[in-house]
């Protein structure tokens, strides 16, 4: 009752490297030295005693790995012949097949696969019975192993027996390392029924002309073709272009129109389908004779190669076709089977085509829009925009030729107004601004556009250009006229960068005018600003 320490005490201790019981606490009324004696003797014991392990050298052998089974037997197979007999019901012929098969056994997974070798043409279904799986042997859940098989045992699976006849010989090298001794090999049985194919059943072969099988073999693609015209095909008596292709290969006869460009006839070349034309029919009196199609039963004869002869004219269902000419295989067809006939191929000649050769007339310009844009109305029935040269634009680009000019009018009030000529060097327009002066409101005169030059053609226009605008020079715009007086230094030094294209009368006159007026000191300087919507105004 009056304990209060519930520990369990240490009862070994580690003295000198050894495990001795704990020394026992010295009581009251005992000799210490006894029980220093006590534990001097049991250390003497424990160093006389002979251990139970010897140190010192001794063979040591290599401690080898352990490799698992799926490891070391990886990819290794056992490979059996073997077959089994299917019995055939309600055969006079034979009673079984006898079909071999190929037996796998995986050593890694004891798991199976039986595979039957597939025969061209056997009519069988062939290639894996059963794929890879661990076959059951008995209804105690066992399954079977490589030491149950054998050649000559019988494997039973899913109710099939396979006999096993031979092995590869991995399988052998195997199964006699681990002592099983193997059976002598058996020989595969003969399948009748493989042997039976082996040997063709006697057939009758009938003539070559009259076997179907034998005309598709040698015939098969090859096609009579010949060139004919269809001579009442127009009340007016105009004659179309047909081709008649003869297919040598089941004697059937197709017909179709040879269309021209631009004939205006309907886009339907299958005159005639192809198919077997008869030649001669007989028809019973009660028979109506509107009527094309008849019986098999009532055909005498169908059309063959001998009936068309290149010269000469053939009907073919109440139609009348002149043959002029064939294709080179055609000719070779003939000349190395019917040899006897006479190919007759004549030119046809050709019609002539008032319109062909005849240049293309543009009908006159309209008045709408300007003469480029109108005329892309007559190329397509939807029009595009004319096309630009785009190299000149991005070279031009904001190029711009200023010239002042006033209005040579009867008018006394216009002698005062005063106009910009500014013409685009990118896309060869001109635009005219009026100076506002007193009592005129100023602004846009002209806008962008060509101007062509007095007494043009609509058909031909030629307009005007940086060579027609010399100082002094008259421009007629839509019957207004104007007389350039002055231009700005950029537009001599563009011309004569260009004085090959540039007549030399108006260089002289731009010269002339620009050195006058810089001595005189009677025109400001022409600044010229590069912005082609900026104000004209500010170029002078």
């Amino acid at each position: 009752m009056r304990k209060s320490a519930f520990h369990r005490p240490q009862t070994l201790t580690y003295s000198r490297g050894c495990a001795l019981p704990t020394r026992p606490t010295v009581g009251i009324g005992q000799d210490p030295l006894l029980s220093e004696q006590l534990i001097q003797q049991e250390l003497s014991e424990l160093s006389f005693e002979t251990p139970d392990v010897t140190y010192g050298s001794f063979d040591r052998g290599l401690v080898q790995d352990f490799i698992p089974a799926h490891v070391a037997l990886d990819k290794k197979v056992l490979r059996y012949y073997a077959y089994f007999q299917e019995n055939i019901l309600f055969s006079p012929e034979e009673e079984s097949h006898v079909r071999p098969v190929v037996i796998y056994y995986y050593l890694e997974d004891d798991s199976m696969c039986i595979i039957e070798p597939v025969v061209e043409n056997s009519g069988l279904p062939q290639g894996k019975r059963i794929k890879r799986q661990r076959l059951p042997k008995n209804e105690r859940g066992e399954h079977y192993h490589w030491k149950d098989l054998n050649i000559g045992a019988d494997l039973e699976a899913y109710g099939v027996t396979y006999h096993i006849t031979q092995c590869d010989a991995f399988t052998e090298e195997f199964l006699e390392s681990e002592g099983i001794v193997l059976n002598e090999p058996e020989p595969m049985p003969v399948d009748p029924r493989s042997e039976r194919r082996k040997t063709p059943r006697p057939s009758f072969t009938t003539a070559a002309g009259a076997d179907k099988m034998h005309q598709f073999l040698t015939m098969d693609r090859k096609v009579l073709r010949f060139f004919a015209l269809w001579e009442d095909a127009d009340p007016n008596g105009e004659t179309t272009p047909v081709t008649i292709q003869y297919h040598l290969v089941d004697d059937t006869v197709e017909i179709n129109e040879v269309y021209e460009r631009n004939c205006g006839r309907f886009p339907f070349p299958a005159l005639m389908h192809r198919l077997k034309l008869p030649k001669i029919t007989e028809a019973s009196g009660t028979f109506p004779s509107c009527v094309l199609e008849v019986s098999a039963a009532e055909v005498q004869e169908y059309y063959s190669p001998k009936d068309f002869r290149v010269g000469q004219p053939i009907t073919l269902l109440g139609r009348r076709f002149l043959l002029y000419d064939c294709d080179g295989f055609t000719k070779e067809y003939y000349q190395k089977n019917h040899p006897d006939l006479e190919m007759k191929p004549f030119e046809v000649p050709k019609k002539k085509d008032p319109l062909r050769g005849r240049r293309k007339e543009a009908p006159p310009y309209n008045g709408f829009g300007s003469p480029e844009d109108s005329l892309q109305n007559c190329f397509s029935l939807i029009p595009t925009p004319p096309k630009k040269n785009v190299l000149k634009m991005l070279e031009n680009e904001h190029k711009v030729l200023c010239y002042r000019a006033r209005l040579d009018s009867p008018n006394p009030g216009d002698e005062n107004r005063h106009f910009i000529l500014s013409y685009f060097l990118s896309d060869d327009v001109i635009s005219i601004f009026e100076k506002p002066t007193r009592g005129i409101i100023g602004g846009k005169f002209l806008k962008k556009m060509r101007i062509p030059k007095p007494g043009s053609t609509v058909d031909d226009p030629e307009f005007y250009s940086p060579a027609d605008f010399a100082i002094g020079a008259t421009v007629e715009v839509f019957g207004h006229r104007f007389v350039l007086t002055e231009a700005d230094h950029n537009v001599l030094k563009y011309l004569e960068s260009n004085a090959s294209r540039i007549p030399l009368q108006t260089l002289d006159s731009l010269r002339q005018t620009l050195g006058v007026e810089t001595a005189n000191s009677q025109l400001t300087t022409m600044v010229r600003v590069g912005s082609a919507n900026s104000n004209p105004f500010e170029r002078f």
